[in-house]
């Protein structure tokens, strides 16, 4: 998005001009979109187009920044009081009759956490969305409980951010930031940023660069030290409060508002999957989010009064669901009808996540998709693929884009189960476990592996292998083998796609109860034997009573953390253990008959 297209205006104030970019029709509710440091306004370019579809998006160059002018002399310039001054006279000029919702990033939610908490405030101010940036009050008296009452978990917290915040010592000696800002580390800023946050070179950041991170220093000698060391107690948020953590966020750590609801009774919390600048590398998700918030907000969702003795407020079903780990995302689960499909559909629906469930068991997968919305899903559909079929897999990708967006979380979970020795294996039998069991998962992460790296805003791939991949047995070749290339191809995914932020995990779940072996195939056994074969499996299966949800649950963690193999079940951790130390052992495993 190119904001020179947008409307602009100057507002006068403090003593500086402040250049303000307006976009959407100015009748419907304002969203105010405040930048952090060393940035400009043009940091919410692409976040700001999206909004601008359904809201009146207005951003402005915060003093001393882009294209406003710095007050003189610059120390004193920048405190929270006339920050707040600033942000006042902007809401008075776009929304003169209606209070505005505002969103901040880095030093813009610190600011704004200024905002959404002074009395002067109230009544301009309908809600606030957080990301990247805490309220000084909040870490002072954070710091204060951390080193009054010392704790191991405590101390741990200090010294952690302490190290996340060296900057921040940087930027209060004088002169030295300013030098290397007009010198080496300004031209160098953008390849910095390519490099560490992985940021597309698109008009962002701009040619004021220089100085507005020169100014912005002040921001911090300002106002830190002087905050931290006395904070406010009366800090509380007026108004209701949308918290963006970015778990990738190497300045800041998600600690820092463990006492969130303390502060902002009426409060939601959301993760993402990503780095410090997530206005730039995760415009669809935040717009996805802050509307959704603004949009409950004016419905009047957060209307009731928080606090002590007062009832919470009564919100949509929704919003509740959203204010789950993977709010708003779209998740698509292959094999979904039931086991740990199924398990790990209704997982993501419940952690707010939008869903796609597939299967070939078109009553299956319909209950699931009914079952999700029912579980918190904010929309959950049903789709009938067989994920073998290249093209209809194909369909299924560009049918999912066109009406939902998109794909954030794709779980390759479909396979079916054979076993029997490999010379009673026939041709027709591989073909079958190969077609399901590895070209499902090839079709699945083609497809929609491209619409991510396309979109350029990251996501995540979960393969389900099984510990048949690393533990051998003469009962399962063909099984063994689909898996093992599944874990492979998610080893080799995982390094191909991590410049692009997109993260692979392959999961290997042990014996777990599903209804996979029901449906097995025993090569070699006639029609009588095959069902006696089942029935064995299956009771053997129900006395290890491991269920799938355990699985679905470590599918979302593996998400979460962006972990590479995740064994599921105790034997599946062993094995892989063993796998790494020794190879007598698995092998010597793989040669023991089945009890069947």
């Amino acid at each position: 998005m190119d904001l020179r297209s947008a409307r602009e205006r100057w507002v006068r104030t403090g003593g500086v001009e402040l250049c303000v970019a307006e976009l959407g029709e100015a009748s419907r509710p304002t969203v105010v979109l405040v930048h952090g440091y060393p940035d400009s306004k043009e940091v919410w370019s692409e976040v700001a187009g999206r909004l601008a579809e359904h809201w009146h998006v207005v951003l402005y160059d915060v003093r001393g920044h882009g294209r406003s002018t710095a007050p003189a002399p610059l120390r004193g310039g920048f405190t929270l009081e006339k920050l707040t001054d600033d942000f006042l006279a902007v809401a008075d000029a776009v929304s003169p009759d209606r209070p505005v919702h505002v969103v901040g990033h880095d030093w813009g939610s610190v600011q704004s956490w200024e905002f959404a908490t002074v009395e002067r405030t109230e009544g301009r101010i309908a809600s606030f969305t957080s990301m990247s940036g805490p309220s000084l009050d909040h870490f002072g008296h954070w710091i204060k409980q951390r080193t009054s009452r010392p704790s191991p978990r405590g101390l741990g917290q200090l010294l952690g951010q302490g190290a996340k915040s060296w900057y921040v010592y940087a930027l209060h000696t004088p002169v030295l930031p300013e030098m290397a800002w007009r010198g080496v580390l300004g031209r160098q800023w953008p390849r910095i940023l390519e490099r560490m946050e992985r940021l597309p070179a698109d008009r962002y950041p701009t040619a004021s660069l220089p100085r507005d991170a020169a100014h912005g220093a002040w921001l911090y000698r300002d106002n830190v030290r002087s905050r931290l060391r006395r904070p406010r107690e009366d800090a509380h948020a007026h108004v209701p409060v949308q918290l963006i953590t970015p778990t990738g966020d190497a300045f800041l750590s998600p600690s820092l508002h463990d006492a969130l609801e303390t502060w902002a009774p009426r409060s939601v919390r959301r993760t993402l999957p990503a780095k410090h600048w997530v206005p730039r590398t995760r415009p669809d998700q935040l717009a996805s989010w802050i509307g959704e918030f603004v949009r409950d907000v004016e419905a009047g969702a957060w209307d009731a009064p928080a606090g002590p003795g007062t009832p919470e407020p009564a919100e949509p079903a929704a919003t509740v669901a959203r204010a789950g780990r993977f709010g708003g995302q779209l998740v698509l689960v292959t094999g979904a009808a039931s086991g740990i499909g199924r398990a790990t559909a209704l997982a993501f629906a419940r952690a707010g996540a939008r869903v796609v469930a597939v299967d070939k068991d078109a009553e299956g997968v319909a209950g699931t998709a009914e079952a999700a919305r029912s579980a918190g899903a904010p929309g959950a559909w049903a789709e009938v693929v067989d994920v073998a079929d290249e093209q209809a897999m194909e369909a299924l990708a560009s049918r999912v884009a066109a009406e939902h967006g998109v794909v954030d979380v794709l779980v390759n979970n479909a396979g079916i189960g054979l076993s029997g020795s490999f010379l009673d294996t026939t041709s027709e039998d591989w073909r079958n476990v190969l077609d399901v069991n590895l070209w499902g998962v090839i079709h699945g992460c083609r497809v929609f592996g491209r619409q991510m790296a396309e979109r350029g805003q990251g996501g995540h791939i979960v393969n389900v292998a099984s510990a048949a991949a690393y533990q051998p047995s003469r009962a399962l070749p063909a099984y063994s083998t689909s898996k093992a290339a599944v874990l492979m191809l998610s080893e080799c995914l995982r390094a191909e796609l991590a410049e692009r932020a997109i993260g692979v995990s392959a999961v290997c779940p042990g014996f777990v109860t599903t209804n996979i072996t029901g449906t097995a195939q025993f090569a070699g056994a006639d029609e009588p034997e095959q069902e006696r074969l089942r029935k064995r499996t299956t009771h053997l299966y129900a006395l290890r009573n491991y269920p799938a949800h355990k699985v679905a649950r470590a599918i979302l963690d593996a998400v979460v953390h962006n972990r590479a193999v995740v064994p599921v079940t105790p034997e599946a951790r062993a094995a892989r253990l063993l796998s790494r130390i020794s190879t007598r052992i698995p092998r010597g495993v793989a040669r023991l008959r089945p009890p069947l």
